[in-house]
């Protein structure tokens, strides 16, 4: 085989590698957004809800109680709530919101929140 036909060869084999990239890409592309239009139901409600406002509320005036900073972020749908060392992240899902509880940036346990349900039980069960 000379230079010229190995030379070849090679980029066949790096254009169809492109293409089988591409094609990938697009199909995650379409399967992110699917899982963004199944959680943007839960994803408004933890938003724009009275839960949330409550669950702020609360940890904030533990935190206080404690002496401890509570750091309130929204990274992109999730809602994450630090204090020291301890971290509570509330994930929408297709089925509904998640808790995820973490220390030392290891998640110790995770579960599903009611929205219906108590926002200070949930904080004292974060900050402890």
């Amino acid at each position: 085989m000379s230079f010229l036909d190995n030379l070849e060869s090679n980029l066949k084999s790096l254009e169809a590698r492109d293409e089988a990239q591409g094609r990938r890409t697009a199909e995650d592309r379409t399967a992110e957004r699917a899982r963004a239009l199944a959680i943007a139901p839960w994803a408004d409600k933890l938003r724009k809800g009275a839960f949330t406002e409550e669950l702020l509320r609360q940890a904030t005036r533990l935190g206080h109680a404690r002496r401890t900073k509570v750091r309130i972020s929204w990274i992109g749908a999730v809602l994450r709530l630090e204090a020291g060392e301890r971290r509570l992240e509330l994930r929408p899902t297709p089925e509904g919101i998640t808790a995820v509880f973490a220390e030392r940036q290891v998640e110790q346990k995770a579960g599903p929140v009611d929205l219906e349900g108590s926002a200070e039980a949930l904080a004292r069960e974060w900050i402890g």
